[in-house]
């Protein structure tokens, strides 16, 4: 009789992982609250207390859960951050040819709807936030290094999505806007005037979007970040910007520092993190 190949049966840890997601859900947990106790999970999925840990291990490997071991520890509710999402993406996208087209090409249809929905949600925080970011990133104004100024472009983008109500149009805009800041490079005969003209073209639209932003006129805003994103993705081809290698995981991200938390609650790269052999310059 030939060798049937049904479903594939999920480990016992694996039925316990799927258990312990439907309990967060059922109990309404949030980042940083704790899970029950080992003994308490043992007892409730009547399993082993290896297999308790080897499906705690597999949540804190999703990124769902942080372990910590004494007296005191087990297992506590975290939230997934932008870079290990972008990480498991990048093994997905591993066997396909991703090109900056694709990825400015999803930017223009995205990005003037985020932040046409952000505009009646932007609070005096964010307005703060935002004017800082132009001063951060105008060449003409900041006396950080170019490198510097163009991750402060993007991190302009990361405001207004946070102030998004949509939460999926805002994790993806989030996970673009990571894919530029990390996996975009120019090479190194791209001239520094090239990059201080990029960022003074970028100013004058990050400002526009803030003015149009401040009236509360999603309108505008959404046609200043359109015609913004044509000429974002104009300039990156006319300074030869690339993907650099093949999208796979980036194991220099698991080293790179926490990001700092802003006033308006988003996250910033830190100028550090983009240190490489090349120039990385995105908007």
């Amino acid at each position: 009789m030939p060798e049937q190949r049904g479903i594939k049966q999920l480990k016992r840890s694996d039925l316990v992982a799927e258990e312990i997601k439907r309990l967060i859900t059922e109990r309404n947990l949030n980042p940083g609250d704790k899970l029950p106790r080992e003994i308490e999970l043992q007892q409730q999925f009547e399993v082993s207390k290896g297999t308790i840990r080897e499906a705690l291990k597999s949540l804190e490997v999703q990124g769902l859960v942080k372990i910590s071991t004494g007296p005191s520890g087990g297992g506590t509710i975290a939230e997934v951050p932008l870079n290990r999402t972008l990480q498991f993406m990048q093994n997905y996208l591993f066997f396909q040819d991703v090109t900056i087209d694709h990825i400015y090409t999803v930017r223009q249809m995205l990005e003037p709807e985020l932040a046409a929905s952000a505009v009646p949600h932007l609070t005096e925080e964010h307005f703060h936030a935002l004017e800082h970011s132009i001063s951060c990133c105008d060449p003409t104004q900041s006396a950080e290094d170019l490198l510097s100024q163009r991750r402060e472009d993007v991190h302009f983008h990361d405001i207004l999505a946070a102030a998004s109500p949509n939460p999926f149009l805002r994790f993806t805009c989030e996970i673009i806007n990571e894919m530029i800041r990390e996996l975009i490079v120019y090479g190194n005969r791209t001239p520094l005037s090239e990059h201080r003209r990029f960022g003074e073209v970028n100013a004058d639209f990050h400002r526009d979007i803030l003015n149009a932003a401040r009236a509360r006129d999603a309108d505008e805003v959404r046609r200043l970040m359109s015609e913004h994103m044509r000429d974002a993705a104009a300039s990156v081809k006319r300074m030869k910007g690339r993907i650099q290698g093949r999208l796979i995981l980036d194991t220099e991200g698991t080293r790179r520092p926490a990001a700092a938390k802003t006033s308006a609650g988003t996250a910033r790269a830190t100028p550090a993190a983009a240190t490489t052999t090349r120039k990385k310059a995105p908007t």
